[in-house]
């Protein structure tokens, strides 16, 4: 399997940020890892190692990203306003950076989005607010208002709210989002939901399916058994859906 190893000075974040490519054709995957995770997690949990055959074929390559997680919404010592701030130039890094430097390497490709847990935030986040820029986005065991306190999730913004924060809630902005221009193409993804029966952030994900259903998008939402919030699960799901 095609393996690559990429570093490079962000402006945007002002750091050296690092991520993994594996394979060489096919649709493309920018792939968001778990709360606080690295670069180098899936690979490391064997969830490459269950999408070898779809990347040795070459139906997809698979971007693995490294997180700012540490930086924002799990830092510590810092105003929720910072961690959210920090978040938004993370995501300014992926759109100026990252993404141009996938559609250099992979430029006629279906591009997917996706990630587990956190990641799972990120990847739905950054296709319901920039959804041009990808057809499918997966979304695996995740959790889609940070905002607030679920089973043994924190709420990671301490109560603190500002436009930058409801802008950064699918829960919030979707509901009254009326650019159509934007709903259009939102309607034009495949959109993906994953998530165990289980699992405290169910109803999380019901209820973001529910919310871009009434705006007349379509959502497959796939209710695994047990908890399913593990990378033991996440390589049987990746199979299906990436």
């Amino acid at each position: 399997m095609n393996r690559e190893y990429i570093q490079w000075y962000s402006p945007v974040l002002q750091k050296n940020m690092e991520m993994l490519i594996f394979g060489y054709s096919g649709a493309s995957v920018l792939f968001f890892p778990t709360r606080m995770g690295r670069f180098y997690d899936y690979e490391n949990w064997r969830i490459i190692e269950a999408l070898r055959d779809k990347i040795e074929m070459g139906y997809i390559q698979v971007y693995c990203v490294d997180s700012c997680d540490r930086e924002s919404f799990y830092s510590s010592g810092f105003h929720p306003s910072e961690k959210i701030i920090r978040h938004i130039l993370y995501e300014q890094y992926i759109l100026l950076e990252v993404i141009p430097f996938i559609q250099q390497k992979n430029p006629s490709s279906f591009k997917i989005v996706a990630g587990c847990s956190l990641g799972a935030y990120h990847a739905v986040n950054l296709a319901l607010r920039h959804p041009g820029n990808f057809n499918k986005v997966v979304g695996m065991s995740g959790r889609y208002n940070l905002d607030s306190k679920i089973g043994h999730y924190e709420d990671l913004l301490e109560g603190y709210w500002d436009e930058n924060v409801y802008f950064n809630m699918p829960l919030q902005y979707i509901p009254n989002l009326t650019d159509e221009d934007k709903l259009l193409k939102i309607k034009q993804m495949d959109i993906v939901l994953a998530v165990g029966r289980d699992d405290v952030l169910l109803d999380n994900n019901h209820l973001l399916s529910n919310v871009l259903a009434e705006k007349g998008i379509n959502t497959s939402l796939y209710i695994w058994d047990k908890e399913a919030h593990q990378a033991r699960a996440w390589r049987q799901m990746v199979i299906h859906y990436l």
